[in-house]
C-alpha cells in the first residue's frame, strides 16, 4: 500500500513539473478562400482538432483569421499549415490581432 501511494505522489509530483513547462504557441492565419459562413469555420474546427498538440481553435468570418493554439513540442507552424491545405485552404501566418479590453 505505501508503495502504491508513494508511487502515485511521484507520478503527480512529475506530471505538475510537466503541466509548468509554457509549451503552448498561439499562432494566427488567415485562409484562402476566405471564410464567408459557420459551415467554412466548422470545417476548419472539425478538421483541425484532430491534429496532435491543437489545444484550442477559434475562427472568425468576421475578422477573416483563424487563432490555433497548440504544443509546440508536438507539432509546429509547418505542420499546421499542410493541415489546412488537406481541407482545401491556403493558410498564411499572420500576427495575431491586438485584444480589445
Amino acid at each position: 500500500m505505501r508503495k502504491a501511494f508513494f508511487a502515485l505522489v511521484l507520478g503527480l509530483a512529475a506530471l505538475s513539473a510537466t503541466a509548468a513547462q509554457p509549451s503552448d504557441t498561439t499562432v494566427c492565419f488567415t485562409v484562402e478562400p476566405p471564410m464567408t459562413c459557420a459551415n467554412c469555420v466548422n470545417k476548419i474546427k472539425s478538421n483541425l482538432r484532430f491534429e496532435k498538440g491543437v489545444k484550442k481553435i477559434d475562427a472568425s468570418v468576421k475578422d477573416a483569421v483563424v487563432e490555433v493554439t497548440f504544443d509546440k513540442n508536438k507539432t509546429s507552424l509547418q505542420k499546421l499549415v499542410p493541415a489546412f491545405k488537406k481541407i482545401g485552404y491556403k493558410a498564411t501566418p499572420v500576427a495575431l490581432p491586438e485584444k480589445k479590453h
